[in-house]
């Protein structure tokens, strides 16, 4: 087997990642008949912990509205290092990692209940205006004050 890269980002061009974790129980709905999560619902556990780091950061859904912006995911990525089961409880951080370009670089990480590793992740998502589809060249207003906010330490 191959080794994997810690990060999959290239950081150290910008402020720290902000960072955000959730702890949940792996429910029924997301195993398969083996009793282990199938391979599909990682991004939905990844999802969980997007969302508290968006809330976080100003990147809310209501925020995307109310600035006429949507952020669709065009890369996704996911590396399983270790199952995960039924019932089991399991700890999920998204960090958000800095970058000059009007997109998201996301990073993810699925902990086991005993500290293994059990996936790591990432998502890329581009900003796009809400009405035309259009790509985003350059920070929108929503993205530049919180970039500036973020340079700043606010989220430290």
């Amino acid at each position: 087997m191959t080794r994997r890269k810690k990060t999959y980002f290239q950081q150290g061009t910008g402020p720290e990642p902000i960072t955000a974790t959730v702890e949940k129980r792996i429910s029924f709905s997301e195993t398969d008949a083996m009793a282990i999560v199938w391979h599909g619902r990682y991004p939905a556990l990844f999802e969980q912990a997007c969302e508290k780091l968006a809330r976080k950061a100003g990147l809310s859904y209501q925020s995307y509205f109310e600035h006429n912006l949507r952020a669709p995911i065009v890369q996704m990525h996911v590396d399983y290092f270790a199952p995960l089961a039924l019932e089991e409880k399991v700890r999920i951080q998204a960090a958000l990692i800095w970058s000059r370009a009007a997109r998201l670089n996301t990073e993810y990480r699925i902990w086991k209940e005993n500290g293994t590793t059990a996936a790591t992740g990432y998502t890329v998502q581009m900003l796009t205006d809400a009405d035309t589809g259009s790509f985003c060249l350059s920070d929108p207003p929503l993205l530049r004050q919180i970039k500036e906010q973020w340079y700043n330490g606010n989220f430290s």
